[in-house]
């Protein structure tokens, strides 16, 4: 796959023979050998396919190869003759991150880190399988309406919906698109982290860059802030596997042809496509209200370690933002406005300042962007701008170069909790054993990844965060 450098921070890939648009992946010097290195340039030529897609086919500085979509993918389609396509959003469905503040600084966290660890320890549900905080009943309410069904269970606060990316609940969910086996799959997981990648992290802020938008935010520099990254469990997964299976073989009635079968896909205005994006939205209802519990009982944990209630504790929410999903948005397409079927596959969404869905404090600096980086090393806040050359879209972490296989030989799991805890990391794994998959070495330099979304104008630097402790999935 040939790739061609245009400027310092965007590479692409020219049409060749069936691509609709042309390939452009945002990168640096440094990060572009690891993105050659890896088949992901393929993909995004191959997305480049899709019937209906428009401007070009994109990939965020954290690209590496994922199923259909490389994983950093983004893609619009047109809504009169474009396709919707489950691999553009990925298995885990509406997967996303969590920030919230407190007024705690650093020094506080240290004074009562063994409680703090402790009580997350014992409150955060993680890893494969069952268990989860909120009781199975609460499903249906929850695939209906998100994070506001948790609120109206008892979980979190009203103000959490404002600071939420689509208030916390997805409009056009379709329950009755979810399978018996998805909600058994995921009746049981409501509040968990799952597996993988999935963490919720005690971090300090470490540097502000910039400080009108760190303000509107609610940050400011030695902060003691929580991050949490999850989905959408096994429902979402389950879900995307159940949505595959039918658009495989209607894909054909529609004469849909795809260079890659992990790129099925249906129109988007058809019985089958409204069928998926009523099943991700009612996914996407499940990932909102999870990460909404899990900040519950995170709030709920750090109270019950200082003696003092969350609100004392000043626990609010910076902002919740996904990076798995597909949505209906307007964008200007060859200079005018259109509306477009988005695809961000670990892609974030990020509406610059001014933008209408925004809540009317954030609005006058843009979106917040969460960028966690790996383990052991910093992660992100950056801000939508108003100039975003990918359909608002931007990074949404540091990005794999290493498999997990390929990790687990490099060292032991018990040798990497060592060496976090050397440098004043606190871990509590699910499993020792694993934690080795997740090492930092196994992932880009988030750093490098923040800066090529900042010199590209993707999304801007507003604050850097340093890890002080880790509940791992």
């Amino acid at each position: 796959m040939e790739v061609t450098k245009v400027s310092e921070t965007v590479w692409t890939i020219d049409r060749s023979e069936g691509m609709r648009v042309p390939g452009r992946i945002f990168s640096s010097e440094s990060l572009i050998e690891t993105v050659l290195a890896d088949r992901a340039p393929e993909q995004v030529a191959n997305v480049a396919h899709l019937p209906g897609i428009v401007g070009a086919s994109y990939a965020m500085p954290d690209i590496h190869w994922g199923y259909g979509f490389a994983i950093g993918g983004v893609a619009a389609t047109a809504l009169d003759d474009g396709v919707v396509s489950p691999g553009g959003v990925g298995f885990d469905i509406c997967c996303g991150v969590r920030l919230l503040g407190s007024a705690l600084d650093e020094d506080d966290f240290r004074a009562h880190r063994r409680d703090i660890m402790a009580e997350l320890d014992a409150r955060i549900p993680r890893g494969m399988g069952k268990g989860g905080i909120a009781p199975h009943r609460l499903i249906g309410d929850i695939l209906r309406s998100g994070a506001a069904a948790a609120l109206n269970h008892g979980y979190g606060t009203e103000r959490d919906l404002a600071r939420c990316e689509e208030n916390g609940t997805s409009s056009g969910a379709d329950p009755a698109a979810i399978t018996d086996k998805a909600i058994d799959r995921g009746q049981h997981q409501i509040g968990s982290l799952g597996s993988g990648n999935h963490f919720l992290e005690v971090q300090a802020v470490d540097r502000v860059h910039d400080g009108t938008a760190a303000h509107a935010f609610g940050l400011s520099e030695g902060m003691v802030v929580v991050m949490i990254h999850c989905g959408s469990r096994g429902l979402g997964h389950q879900t995307c596997t159940d949505q595959l299976r039918l658009m495989g073989t209607a894909m054909h009635r529609y004469g849909i042809d795809v260079p890659d079968r992990q790129l099925a896909s249906v129109p988007i205005v058809s019985p089958e496509g409204e069928q998926y994006l009523g099943a991700m939205a009612a996914s996407a209802n499940f990932a909102w209200a999870n990460r909404h519990i899990l900040a519950h009982a995170a709030r709920q944990g750090f109270a019950a370690a200082l003696g003092a209630s969350p609100d004392a504790l000043g626990m609010d929410l910076i902002f919740d933002v996904a990076h798995n999903l597909a949505k209906i948005e307007t964008h200007d397409v060859a200079g005018r406005p259109v509306d477009v079927c988005v695809h961000r596959k670990g892609a974030t969404r990020a509406f610059g300042p001014g933008h209408p869905e925004l809540p009317p404090d954030l609005r006058p600096v843009g979106q917040p962007v969460l960028v966690p980086g790996s383990m052991g090393t910093a992660s992100w806040v950056l801000r939508g701008t108003d100039a975003n050359p990918a359909f608002a879209s931007a990074a949404h972490g540091a990005g794999r170069v290493m498999s997990r296989k390929k990790a687990k030989k490099q060292a032991s799991g018990h040798a990497v909790r060592l060496g976090l805890e050397s440098e004043g990391i606190s871990v509590r794994p699910s499993s020792v054993r694993l934690l080795s998959e997740e090492a930092p070495y196994a992932y880009k330099d988030v750093d490098a990844v923040a800066d090529v979304c900042h010199d590209a104008g993707l999304a801007h630097k507003v604050a850097r965060l340093r890890p002080l402790g880790v509940v791992k999935g």
